[in-house]
């Protein structure tokens, strides 16, 4: 499959949330997002700045403890993933990992190669990256999907 290739540089705290903003109104329900990039990379805020362009108010935290983070605006089921504690991606199957990919949430989940094989093939992959006081992104889009 072809992907489409984008680069962003993301200077400041602001940027990162722009970027997640513009993949708000980029993304359809039913999206599977990768976000990979080392801890302190900027996926969680990210994350925020894509929720908060849909519509959420509230605080948005890492699921680093508690694994997903449920979020719902419009209607449409959002899931954060992160699986960065999880010790063997079968473990996936107690929570029930199927369900949340049904068509019509859009789940992002940061640490995604922890989850090999019990997860599906993503729509985009988010790769962040430090670069001196700021950040530098790589979006890669499945054929069809940006």
């Amino acid at each position: 499959m072809a992907t489409i290739t984008e680069q962003h540089r993301l200077d400041d705290e602001a940027a990162t949330l722009a970027l997640g903003a513009e993949l708000a109104h980029r993304l359809t329900p039913g999206a599977c997002v990768y976000l990979r990039g080392d801890l302190g990379a900027g996926k969680t805020t990210l994350v925020r700045g894509l929720l908060q362009a849909l519509g959420h108010r509230g605080a948005v935290k890492s699921p680093t403890y508690t694994l997903v983070e449920p979020y719902e605006t419009g209607g449409v089921p959002i899931y954060h993933f992160d699986l960065y504690r999880l010790g063997d991606p079968e473990e996936l199957e107690m929570i029930g990992i199927r369900d949340y990919f049904d068509g019509r949430a859009l789940c992002l989940l940061e640490w995604p190669e922890r989850g090999r094989g019990m997860i599906p093939e993503p729509d985009l992959t988010v790769t962040l990256a430090v670069e001196g006081r700021g950040r530098h992104a790589k979006l890669e889009w499945a054929d069809g999907q940006h």
